[in-house]
């Protein structure tokens, strides 16, 4: 970590990232949901340096969007938490705590 700005594991380049399909829960209600290993890994550090569960995160991210699947507001959430630590413009697609 440099600073106050946490550093963010991306996964290496080099391997393809399998689709993987886990159970989440939203709102007590369970869920699956299918997404690439990398944005299942940047999530779980999201959710910890929120404090949260993936779950929860995962209900914050479903509260918030606006249309589209799941895996997709997930992604764009996932996207724009690593775009504002890096400095970049988010997308509007949910509130990355």
């Amino acid at each position: 970590m440099i600073g106050d700005t946490p550093s963010i594991d991306l996964p290496s380049r080099s391997k393809k990232s399998a689709v993987i399909k886990r159970t989440v829960y939203i709102d007590g209600r369970k869920t699956s949901v299918c997404l690439e290993d990398a944005f299942w890994s940047i999530l779980k550090q999201i959710a910890q340096a929120q404090g949260a569960t993936v779950s929860e995160t995962v209900t914050v991210i479903e509260k918030s969007r606006q249309g589209g699947t799941l895996s997709s507001a997930i992604r764009l959430f996932v996207f724009d938490w690593v775009r504002s630590k890096s400095g970049g413009h988010r997308t509007g697609s949910g509130s990355p705590r």
